[in-house]
C-alpha cells in the first residue's frame, strides 16, 4: 500500500509541476547522491518533458551518476573525429539525449553529472531553444592520464600516477585502463610544471615499453636506459587517439545555451556544435575539477563549432588543459570530383577524420573555389542535394558549372552555413596547440581576451582546400584588446602569435585569400618570437600595439597588400 501511495504521489507531483511549466527531477524519483545509474530515469524524465511540454527542468544541488547502460545508442557522424579505418562504428553513446525538443531550460542548481566509461555525455539533436545551466560535468575515471615525475637514478625512474588515473601492469609492462576501455592508441603531452609549457612528448612511447613495478599505491617505478633522461616535475599527459565519442553534441539545433556550465572532462573531440544556428556559450568552464589536482580536461578540441551560421558567440570562458586547440570555428570544403552534367557536381568529403553528414540543403548559396588560389570565383544556389554515400554528394545548382573550374581540385564551400562570431572576455590557457581558430567570411570579432601560454598560435585564421578542408577566406575580422603573453613557442608558421596563414599554393597580392583583417589594441609579452605573420590578405591593418621583449622580427608578410603597420 506505501509503495502505492508513493507511485500516486510521484505522478501527482510530476503533473503538479508540468502544468505550472516547471518539472522538478527530485518529484519524478531522481533524486542526487545516490551513486545509482541516473541515465535511464532522466532519460524518461526528458521524454515527459518533450510530451507534456515543460520549459524548466530542475535539479537539486548534489551529485547524479550516469552509466552506459540505459543511455542512447545511435549512429552520428560528427565532423573532425574519426575515420572508417580507425573507428568505423559511428554510434553515439549518449547519457542525457534531447532530441527534438523545443523551449527547455535544464536549470542545475550547480549539481555534479559524473559519467562512466566512454560517453557522449549530453546530446542535444534536432532542437531549439534548448539552455543548459549551472551545472558540473565530470568523469568518475577521465579519459586522459597522467603521470608526474617524481625521481630517478641511472637506471630508474619513480613516477606517481594522479589518483584518478587507473591502470594494470600486465607481463612487467603499465597499461592504462579504465571503466571497460583500455587505452591502446596514445598520443602524449608533457606539462612542464615550472614554465607551465605543454608540447608533445616521445617519453611515454618509450615508457610504455620498459618495465614496471608498482612500489606503493600509485607509484610506479620503471626501469629506464642511461640515456632516458627525464626532467623532474614534468607530468605526462596520456590519451587514446580515437575520437570515437565527443564531449557535448549539439547536432543540426537551433539557439542553444550553455550558461554557467563546468566541464572538467570530456572523451574525443569536446562541446562540438555541427551545423547549429545561433549558438552562445556564456561562462562556461573548460578545465579540471578545482582541487582535483588533474592538468588535462580535454583529449583534443575543447569548443568546436562545424558548418554553424546565425551567430556563434563565446563569451567570458575559461579554458585550461586541452590537448588541441581551445575554440574553432569553420565549415567544410567538398571536393568537386566529377561534372554530372551542366549544373551538377559530384562532390566528396576529403578529410578521413570529416564525412558522412549533410553538408548542403535545397536553396543553400555555395561558392566555387579554387583551391590553388583559395579564391572564390563564382557562386550559385542548391536546387537539388541527393547522397551517393558517405562520401558523396551530388548538388545540383541553379547555374551552369563554370569552364574554369578545375575538376578533381576545387573545392565547394556552403556560404550559408556560415556564422558571425563573437568571441570576447575569454580566458585560454595550457594548450599544446592555438588559442582561436577562426575562418569565416562573415563579421568576426575576437576582444578583451587573455591568451596565457598557448604552445602554438594565441589566433589562427587558415583556409584550407588541401589539409584538414576546413573553409574559408574571412571578409571582416577585428583582433582588439586582447593580452598575448608567452605564446606560441612550440608552433609554425614563424612561431607567430597571429597567425594568418592559407593553403594557398599560388601567392599573389593580386589575389588575396583573406581581406579586411584589423589587429589593434592589443598587448604582446613575446618570448623574443614574431606579434603576426601574415600571407595572402588584402585590407591588413597592424597598429596601436604594444609589446614586451621585442625579439629581431616583429611581423612577417607574405604576399599581402594594402597593408597598414605601425
Amino acid at each position: 500500500m506505501k509503495n502505492l501511495i508513493l507511485l500516486f504521489s510521484l505522478c501527482f507531483y510530476c503533473t503538479y509541476a508540468t502544468a505550472q511549466d516547471t518539472l522538478y527531477v527530485k518529484d519524478c524519483g531522481l533524486l542526487p547522491n545516490t551513486f545509482t545509474n541516473s541515465t535511464p530515469a532522466l532519460n524518461r524524465i526528458l521524454e515527459k518533458c518533450k510530451h507534456q511540454k515543460a520549459k524548466v527542468l530542475v535539479f537539486e544541488s548534489g551529485r547524479y551518476d550516469f552509466w552506459p547502460e540505459g543511455a542512447t545508442r545511435k549512429e552520428l557522424f560528427v565532423t573532425n573525429t574519426t575515420s572508417e579505418d580507425e573507428c568505423a562504428d559511428k554510434t553515439k553513446i549518449m547519457g542525457v539525449y534531447m532530441n527534438q525538443m523545443e523551449e527547455l531550460t535544464v536549470e542545475g542548481n550547480d549539481c555534479t553529472w559524473m559519467f562512466h566509461g566512454k560517453m557522449t555525455t549530453v546530446a542535444i539533436d534536432h532542437s531549439k531553444a534548448i539552455i543548459l545551466r549551472n551545472l558540473h560535468i565530470d568523469f568518475e575515471r577521465p579519459g586522459g592520464s597522467e603521470l608526474k615525475y617524481i625521481s630517478s637514478t641511472a637506471n630508474t625512474l619513480t613516477v606517481q600516477a594522479h589518483k584518478d588515473t587507473r591502470y594494470s601492469i600486465i607481463d612487467g609492462k603499465l597499461n592504462l585502463i579504465g571503466e571497460g576501455w583500455r587505452s591502446n592508441r596514445n598520443h602524449c603531452i608533457a606539462y612542464n610544471e615550472d614554465n607551465e609549457h605543454m608540447q608533445y612528448s616521445y617519453d611515454w612511447g618509450n615508457l610504455e615499453r620498459y618495465p614496471v613495478k608498482e612500489i606503493a599505491p600509485q607509484m610506479l617505478q620503471f626501469q629506464i636506459p642511461e640515456d632516458f633522461e627525464p626532467v623532474m616535475g614534468t607530468t605526462l599527459t596520456i590519451r587514446d587517439i580515437i575520437r570515437d565519442q565527443v564531449g557535448i553534441l549539439l547536432y543540426y539545433s537551433q539557439d542553444i545555451k550553455l550558461n554557467q556550465v563546468y566541464v572538467h572532462y570530456m572523451h574525443g573531440l569536446g562541446i562540438v556544435s555541427q551545423y547549429c544556428k545561433n549558438v552562445t556559450m556564456n561562462k562556461v568552464k573548460c578545465a579540471p575539477r578545482e582541487g582535483s589536482g588533474r592538468i588535462l580536461a580535454s583529449s583534443a578540441d575543447f569548443m568546436h563549432f562545424s558548418g554553424c551560421s546565425g551567430k556563434v558567440t563565446v563569451k567570458d570562458c575559461y579554458f585550461s588543459g586541452a590537448q588541441d586547440d581551445c575554440v574553432n570555428v569553420h565549415g567544410t570544403n567538398l571536393r568537386a570530383v566529377e561534372k554530372k552534367g551542366a549544373n551538377t557536381l559530384k562532390v566528396r568529403f576529403m578529410h578521413p577524420q570529416s564525412y558522412g553528414y549533410e553538408a548542403y540543403w535545397e536553396g543553400d548559396t555555395v561558392a566555387l573555389v579554387h583551391a590553388a588560389t583559395m579564391q572564390r570565383f563564382s557562386t550559385a544556389q542548391v536546387t537539388k542535394v541527393e547522397r551517393v554515400n558517405n562520401y558523396e554528394i551530388l548538388l545540383t545548382l541553379d547555374k551552369e558549372i563554370p569552364a574554369e573550374m578545375e575538376i578533381g581540385h576545387d573545392v565547394v564551400e556552403n556560404m550559408t552555413c556560415t556564422p558571425e562570431v563573437e568571441i570576447t572576455g575569454n580566458y585560454f590557457s595550457h594548450t599544446s596547440t592555438r588559442g582561436v581558430l577562426c575562418t569565416t567570411p562573415r563579421k568576426a570579432v575576437i576582444a578583451r581576451n587573455t591568451f596565457y601560454k598557448t604552445a602554438m598560435s594565441g589566433i589562427l585564421i587558415e583556409a584550407d582546400a588541401e589539409g584538414w578542408f576546413e573553409s574559408g577566406p574571412v571578409c571582416d575580422v577585428t583582433i582588439t584588446q586582447n593580452e598575448f603573453i608567452d605564446c606560441a613557442w612550440n608552433g609554425n608558421p614563424h612561431k607567430a602569435v597571429i597567425a594568418i596563414n592559407p593553403s594557398n599554393k599560388v601567392i599573389d597580392p593580386k589575389k588575396p585569400v583573406h581581406q579586411n583583417i584589423t589587429i589593434t589594441q592589443n598587448e604582446f609579452k613575446l618570448s623574443g618570437n614574431p606579434a603576426l605573420y601574415a600571407k595572402s590578405v588584402k585590407g591588413l591593418v597592424f597598429k596601436q600595439n604594444t609589446f614586451i621583449n621585442e625579439g629581431n622580427t616583429l611581423t612577417i608578410t607574405e604576399g599581402c597588400s594594402k597593408v597598414k603597420l605601425k
